[in-house]
């Protein structure tokens, strides 16, 4: 057990911090104990070196995160620990198109409850037409980004799960909007991570069909800068995405080649850079060019 934690709590016995936990006691120390464990939990699986543990690991921790929430429901960092989890865990650990589905709602679910206890206007708005929903964002500071960057990731994330649902790439504008106001507040948030995701949204379409990829070039290398080069998924996403679409090989394989070279041990960064690199991998072997 945690050192700190244990003191903050006044040195209980091992045994009865356990028991509190399991039990879901109620009570200052015990919600304290529970947030760390959910910020620790999250640690785990985003420093974890070796994908497949996490792959077969991930499911524990998640219902361990439901029965938390479901004992304290309005617990934000709870929830936002729910968003994280169960959306990293869609988008990069689950291959069946359904259960990105249910995984993507329930991320989604965890991060609207979150932010909306502080800006309920936003999820009131939600279902507004997109001007309506944009007035509510605009009144949005530094002190709810973090929930306006998972409620947007997550949203992102329940879209990419529903690529042939015409109705859900209609709240794709929603989506971006909720991340251009996390970068007009705080530009390099997560290490740049809200601008990797504009540079994928904005990389879809291609010049000839009225697209601007250049803008999502613009937001790929402010993610790399932001994260001094050490988030490897912002290098790979900028060669799926945007090289790819723009038909530049020597920029995808220099990219990628970067990916697979560099030290993927990063705080906060191993697992996805460990998967970064094999989705590199892949995409130099494929004959796309």
């Amino acid at each position: 057990m945690n050192r700190p934690l244990i003191l903050a709590c006044r040195r209980p016995p091992i045994a009865m911090l356990l028991y509190g936990l399991l039990l879901l006691s109620i009570g200052g120390c015990v919600s304290m104990a529970t947030d760390r464990l959910a910020a620790n939990l999250s640690n785990a699986m985003l420093n974890q070196t070796d994908p497949e543990i996490v792959r077969h690991g991930a499911p524990a921790y998640l219902l361990l995160l439901d029965s938390l929430i479901e004992e304290s429901p309005d617990d934000q960092g709870l929830l936002y620990a729910g968003a994280r989890l169960y959306g990293a865990y869609a988008g990069g650990l689950v291959s069946d198109p359904q259960r990105q589905k249910s995984l993507s709602q329930k991320a989604l679910d965890y991060a609207g409850r979150g932010l909306c206890q502080q800006q309920p206007s936003i999820c009131e708005r939600s279902q507004h037409p997109f001007e309506s929903f944009v007035a509510a964002l605009d009144k949005v500071g530094t002190d709810d980004i973090e929930g306006l960057y998972l409620y947007g990731t997550s949203w992102a994330g329940w879209i990419q799960a529903r690529t042939n649902d015409w109705n859900a790439i209609a709240e794709l504008a929603k989506a971006e909007a909720l991340l251009q106001r996390v970068v007009s507040v705080e530009p390099g948030y997560e290490n740049g991570r809200a601008q990797l995701y504009l540079g994928v949204i904005r990389s879809q379409i291609p010049p000839a069909l009225g697209g601007k990829p250049e803008i999502g070039r613009r937001h790929f290398e402010q993610a790399i800068d932001y994260s001094s080069g050490r988030d490897l998924m912002a290098k790979l996403e900028y060669a799926r995405h945007y090289a790819r679409l723009v038909f530049d090989k020597t920029l995808h394989d220099e990219l990628l080649n970067e990916v697979i070279q560099a030290d993927p041990v990063q705080p906060g960064l191993t697992l996805s850079n460990i998967m970064a690199q094999q989705q590199a991998e892949l995409l130099l072997k494929d004959d796309y060019f």
